[in-house]
């Protein structure tokens, strides 16, 4: 197993190589690449249950993505109405979320966790979303998602690897795929620790959820984020379906703080961002997460908008 893991590393990381030298030849020999309108989504605060009014709201705010509604598996009669009525108005349902710690220490609670996450992308396959994602987990013994030295090791990158063949394995998914999201304290935290679990996965239904600020973890990626944008697209655009949209921002202070804030009074790169989205063969979700009300999300929606006209990157 360790031959085997540090070979697929090495593989990864040559592969990253090929991919970022390959891509960055491509950025700089065309001026403009070839764009599609980006799928912009949200939460949203005015939640009829008709599932077709449900993607109206959506519309009607300018999005064309949206988290999956409430519904149970077992409830075939309500997936089939957001299935098709989210379809009808061209909303793309661009996940299933199922937070939870796939490497919880207690393994009744593991087990749980395991199959509510493969319960999670059997209805992203049901209702058509386009990923079922979680984090891969943490070692702390308290905190599901919480920092741990176990979180970067060599033993969490295999665990990491078996729950998602397990989770593939048991579905077999024809059209959503399993990701994982990135954080700053546990694999994946690069592109190349991601590309590495790609391709030790090994797995069709297995596919990246991209989502930058978790990365920002340094100073040298909090100012070089664009540098970091373009390697996650340049190695792992192949993969991405699915993205999240926030901001951060530095609270000086005696230790290094990052804090999540309102999309545009941070400092990512969203011009990158959205050209590099907006060139992706395929048609990818970006999401916005994690604001505090409607007037925040009003706020960083408008943002997006706004940033789009300057780039030339369209959302309808």
């Amino acid at each position: 197993m360790h031959t085997r893991r540090q070979f697929l590393k090495r593989s990864a990381s040559a592969t990253a190589s090929l991919l970022y030298a390959t891509a960055a030849s491509r950025r700089s020999a065309a001026a403009e690449p070839s764009q599609r309108p980006v799928r912009l989504g949200a939460p949203v605060f005015e939640r009829p249950e008709d599932p077709e009014q449900l993607a109206l709201v959506h519309r009607k705010l300018g999005y064309r993505a949206a988290y999956c509604p409430n519904v149970s598996l077992d409830d075939k009669d309500r997936i089939r109405d957001i299935r098709n009525g989210f379809a009808k108005h061209d909303v793309v349902i661009a996940e299933v979320g199922r937070w939870c710690n796939l490497l919880e220490a207690d393994e009744q609670k593991r087990r749980a966790n395991l199959a509510k996450v493969t319960e999670g992308l059997a209805l992203a396959e049901e209702v058509g979303a386009r990923c079922c994602v979680d984090i891969a987990g943490s070692r702390h013994p308290e905190i599901w998602y919480g920092p741990h030295p176990g979180n970067l090791s060599d033993d969490f990158f295999d665990a990491v690897v078996e729950n998602a063949r397990k989770i593939v394995d048991a579905v077999k998914p024809k059209t959503a795929r399993f990701a994982y999201e990135m954080m700053g304290w546990a694999l994946p935290d690069s592109a190349d620790s991601y590309l590495a679990i790609v391709k030790a996965v090994d797995r069709d239904g297995f596919a990246v959820h991209l989502d930058p600020c978790n990365l920002i973890n340094s100073p040298a990626r909090f100012y070089r984020n664009t540098d970091l944008l373009n390697e996650c697209f340049d190695k792992l655009g192949t993969w991405i379906v699915s993205c999240h949209a926030k901001d951060v921002t530095w609270d000086v202070e005696m230790q290094v703080h990052f804090r999540e804030v309102v999309l545009g009074t941070g400092s990512l790169d969203y011009k990158t961002f959205l050209k590099r989205l907006a060139a992706l063969p395929a048609d990818v979700p970006l999401m916005i997460e994690h604001m505090k009300n409607a007037e925040e999300y009003d706020r960083s929606r408008e943002y997006v908008f706004q940033v789009g006209k300057q780039v030339g990157v369209a959302f309808e």
